[in-house]
């Protein structure tokens, strides 16, 4: 609790023990008047203040208005305890929606407590703390162990391992190492590192972040806004029902020539007054939304504002971009076919004859075998454009490329229908087999198929450049019911707008990509979701969510917490709204008491806060 919770908890407690204490005096009139007025001031001095500020500046129908004229009405009419008592359970009711919404916004703050008070510089041998904004790109920082990552930039010197779990809610470190790009917000758990900025602060990773999560609540759902034109009808409406509730019918009553039974009107009215406080609806649901995007916020899912979690909740058709979204978007040798020679020895040849190349299949073979390159064992490299590489390994020559490489050679060779990038090897003239280098399926994307399909996803299509021989088996791999293949950024574009014309208008379409290509389609798409793309300007910016490591199963997570928050928001109000009607129906009627509208009230926006809270808790989801 803040201090202005435990003044307020000290409030109730002594208005709470007043009331119980003079309810017992043997005292009538103005003695009991004036002793209930004390308990009375102690809990509703501020409600009082800010219904005269209300009225002041011509804005009167709000729920302070309506707490003041019922209980001054019901104190007035003698039901002093009563009127004491709702006061007083209001603000019980208030404190408890106080509490709740700063947990949530503890929540958020702890799960995005990751924004650096300083950086480290190192000057004449010394480290000095300095602002993160006064640190210019290039600059070269110190992070000790147990110190946040401040600025996005590049390891110079130094190993580590990092814990990112505040920006990708993943608990699993990474290590990281000179040459590594590393970005703000991370957690330095053990060795020394120097960082060579490549961003300023208020263009990193950490800064983006915050950005996002605290403009997020600007941007409102359509349920959000509902209920913000709900109350503000509303409120006005009940006020004059309640006056049409005091006055109209003893007026009838005196036509009729029966007795008008003024105070029995007046204290339905006040009744009705209270039972028709907006309170739980207009708590509820702003405070359903924004748990929901602290909950996801903690599973590593960055929802830009509640009105992108409410289109994602109705999501039927989920489109993808394949490389970097689907695929590892990295080359490496997943293959090796060999006749004579052992799969090393063949790697070997060809790490050693693609030695002198920057191509990322010659740097895919040298990954793949592991060891010190030793370019004295090679001589007379010669590249062949458009075909591979010959050169001489130990005195024995080597050729490594592909189909046409082996026919300029005039060597036989075996046809492979793998699909990837096929590197024939020949060693001293012979034909020695292949070695198949692709793009590798991310671990989870087969996985994060299956959970979009078991969460009610009707179709899911996959979008690439690639060629449709590659496409056709990603996809089949995967388990993707539809594959376009082929395809320009316009292309995408335009078969994103086909997509969007076959669906009906209640269901929407996701589409999701690494956010830096795919900016087009993200931004025409319903729903646009950047994938592993922390630190990426053109993702941050296009998408609508932003998922902040890169396993598509976070995909259907985000998903179920969004229609998770969306069914608590309706739960909510028709939960709301159904008992307010029955109360307002039974208080006219002279059937329910101030008692009971305390509990329309109170209760009933005490159930709702409670209810919005679960949204927090999508862990195991």
């Amino acid at each position: 609790m803040n201090k202005k919770q435990k003044k307020m908890l000290i409030r109730i407690i002594v208005a709470a023990v007043l009331i119980v204490l003079f309810s017992k005096l043997p005292i009538d009139g103005y003695v009991r008047f004036g002793l209930f007025m004390i308990p009375y001031l102690v809990i509703g001095y501020d409600i009082l203040q800010k219904a005269f500020k209300g009225i002041r500046n011509k804005q009167v129908f709000d729920e302070n208005f309506l707490m003041a004229v019922a209980t001054v009405g019901a104190i007035l009419l003698g039901d002093y305890s009563e009127g004491v008592a709702v006061m007083l359970f209001y603000q019980i009711g208030e404190l408890f929606q106080s509490y709740a919404v700063g947990k949530s916004r503890r929540n958020i703050s702890e799960l995005m407590d990751i924004r650096p008070d300083y950086a480290n510089i190192e000057v004449d041998g010394k480290l000095e703390q300095v602002d993160p904004d006064e640190v210019e790109i290039g600059t070269v920082i110190v992070v000790q162990p147990g110190e946040k990552v401040p600025i996005d930039g590049v390891i110079i010197d130094g190993v580590s391992i990092l814990n990112t779990s505040a920006l990708t809610g993943e608990s699993l470190p990474r290590d990281a190492k000179a040459g590594d790009e590393v970005i703000s917000g991370c957690i330095n758990m053990t060795g020394v590192l120097k960082i060579r900025t490549i961003r300023e602060f208020g263009e990193s990773t950490v800064s983006k972040i915050l950005e996002l999560v605290e403009n997020s609540s600007s941007r409102k759902s359509k349920s959000e806004n509902f209920i913000s034109k709900f109350a503000k009808y509303y409120t006005p409406v009940v006020c004059y029902g309640a006056l049409a509730l005091a006055f109209i019918p003893p007026i009838v009553l005196l036509i009729m020539g029966k007795p008008a039974m003024w105070g029995d009107w007046i204290y339905r009215a006040l009744t009705f007054l209270v039972i028709s406080c907006p309170c739980a609806l207009v708590i509820s649901i702003p405070l359903s939304f924004f748990a929901g995007i602290g909950g996801a916020s903690n599973q590593g899912v960055l929802v830009k504002g509640s009105n992108y979690l409410e289109t994602l909740a109705q999501t039927s058709y989920v489109v993808f971009d394949k490389t970097g979204t689907m695929t590892q978007g990295v080359f490496e040798v997943s293959g090796v076919h060999h006749n004579e020679i052992s799969d090393e020895k063949l790697l070997e040849y060809a790490a050693l004859a693609e030695c002198s190349s920057s191509h990322p299949i010659s740097k895919s073979l040298q990954k793949a075998y592991g060891k010190p390159i030793d370019r004295n064992r090679v001589t007379d490299i010669e590249e062949v454009s458009g075909n591979g590489v010959t050169a001489k390994v130990d005195g024995i020559s080597v050729a490594a490329g592909n189909a046409k490489l082996m026919k300029r050679l005039g060597i036989s060779y075996q046809e492979c229908h793998h699909v990837g990038t096929v590197i024939h090897m020949a060693v001293d003239g012979k034909y020695e087999g292949h070695i198949l280098i692709s793009d590798i399926l991310k671990p989870h994307a087969k996985e994060a198929i299956a959970e979009l399909k078991k969460a009610g996803i009707k179709k899911t299509v996959m979008l690439t450049g690639d060629s449709k021989r590659v496409a056709d088996q990603v996809a089949k791999e995967l388990g993707i019911g539809e594959v376009y293949s082929e395809l320009l950024p316009a292309d995408k574009v335009s078969k994103v707008e086909e997509l969007l014309h076959q669906k009906s208008e209640k269901e929407k379409l996701a589409f999701v990509g690494d956010g830096i290509n795919d900016a087009p389609v993200l931004s025409r798409a319903d729903i646009g979701i950047a994938m592993g793309a922390l630190g990426s300007d053109a993702a941050i910016e296009a998408a609508d969510i932003v998922l902040m490591d890169d396993d598509p199963l976070k995909i259907s997570k985000a998903i179920k917490i969004a229609r998770k928050c969306i069914h608590i928001v309706y739960e909510n109000i028709y939960f709301a709204i159904g008992i307010k009607i029955l109360c307002l129906i039974l208080g006219a009627l002279g059937i329910a008491n101030m008692w009971m509208a305390i509990f329309a009230d109170v209760g009933v926006m005490i159930i709702a806060v409670l209810n919005a809270i679960r949204t927090l808790f999508v862990k195991n989801l």
